[in-house]
C-alpha cells in the first residue's frame, strides 16, 4: 500500500494516481493532538488491512493534484539517523569539515528531534544565514512492531515500510543532534510505502536536485550498514516503537542551501517531493 497524509491530517491510499480517503478507518482528520493516528494505524495494521483492502476496491478516488500532501510519518517517538553511511560521502566531507571523518562503524547512530519533521511543499528555515547548511537525501525505514535487542537476521520483519527523507544539516562544532534538529530540518515524504511494495530496499536509486540541477545521484546498495544492521544496532541501544523513523544515510553530492532554493528528492518506488528554503524570521 501507498499511504498519504494530506490536507487537514486526513489519511488516504494512493491508487493509480488517485487518492482514496480512509480517514474514518485510521482516525485521521480528527484534529487529535498529539497527532498519533498514523502510529496507531501502523501498530494495528494487521487488523486494519482487510478494511483498507476493501476501501481500495470499492471507494472512489480523487486526483492527487487536488490535495496538499503532508509528512506521512506523523509524530514518531524518535527519528534515528545514520551518519557517514556511504563511503563516497565520507570522502567528500573531508574537504568540508575540520578533523578526521570516520565511517558509521565508529559513530553509531544519533537522534533527531521529531519536531523537525515537515512535509512536501513545506519550507526549510535556515537559522544562521552566515553558516553553511547542507542538503542530504536519504531512504527512511519505518518500524512496524516494537523491537528490542533484534538480530540482523530477523530485522526486516520489523520494518513496516519506507519513505523519503531530507536530512538538513548546519555545519559547525555542535553535536550532530543539535545541528540536525532545528524545526523544519527533516522533510519527510511524499508517501509511506509498505514493505511489500519494495522488494529490495538495498537497490533503490535516490536523487536530489536544487533549482532543477541534480546534485546527488546514488543507490542504497552503497550503504555501509544496511537496514538490518541499523536495526540490530539501534534496537540494542533503545526500544524501537511502531512509527519510529530510521534515516539510513546519504550518498555523495551533498551541498549548501541558500534562501530561495527549491529542493527536490526522488527515491525509486517511493516518489518525488519538493520543499522550499527561506531564512528563518527572527
Amino acid at each position: 500500500m501507498r499511504i498519504a497524509v494530506y490536507d487537514d491530517s486526513r489519511v488516504g491510499l494512493v491508487r493509480d494516481g488517485t487518492l482514496i480517503d480512509v480517514s474514518d478507518l485510521v482516525g485521521g482528520g480528527s484534529g487529535e493532538w498529539p497527532p498519533v493516528f498514523i502510529l496507531r494505524a501502523i501498530a494495528g495494521f494487521d487488523r486494519l488491512r482487510p478494511k483498507l483492502d476493501q476501501a481500495l476496491l470499492t471507494r472512489p478516488g480523487i486526483p492527487l493534484d487536488r490535495v496538499r500532501l503532508r509528512a506521512p510519518v506523523v509524530f514518531p517517538t524518535k527519528v534515528i539517523a545514520a551518519p557517514a553511511n556511504y563511503r563516497l560521502h565520507i570522502e567528500e566531507m573531508r574537504s568540508v569539515v575540520t578533523g578526521e571523518i570516520h565511517a558509521i562503524e565508529k559513530y553509531g547512530v544519533f537522534l533527531k528531534a521529531p519536531s523537525s519533521i515537515i512535509g512536501p511543499g513545506d519550507t526549510v528555515e535556515l537559522p544562521f544565514p552566515d553558516r553553511r547548511t547542507d542538503h542530504e537525501v536519504e531512504l527512511g525505514a519505518v518500524i512496524g512492531t516494537t523491537a528490542r535487542n533484534i538480530r540482523a537476521a530477523d530485522a526486516m520483519r520489523y520494518v513496516f515500510g519506507y519513505t523519503g527523507v531530507m536530512d538538513i544539516t548546519v555545519r559547525g562544532d555542535e553535536d550532530r543532534s543539535t545541528r540536525k534538529s532545528f524545526d523544519s530540518f527533516t522533510p519527510v515524504g511524499p508517501l509511506l510505502v509498505t514493505a511489500d511494495e519494495v522488494p529490495d530496499p538495498h537497490d533503490l536509486a535516490l536523487q536530489l536536485w536544487v533549482n532543477g540541477v541534480r546534485r546527488q545521484n546514488g543507490n542504497t546498495s552503497a550503504m555501509i550498514w544496511n537496514i538490518p544492521k541499523l536495526i540490530e544496532y539501534a534496537s540494542h541501544v533503545m526500544t524501537l516503537s511502531p512509527g519510529d523513523l530510521i534515516s539510513t544515510g546519504t550518498p555523495d553530492g551533498v551541498g549548501p542551501l541558500t534562501a530561495g532554493d527549491e529542493v527536490t528528492i526522488e527515491i525509486e518506488r517511493i516518489g518525488r517531493m519538493s520543499v522550499h528554503v527561506e531564512t528563518r524570521k527572527r
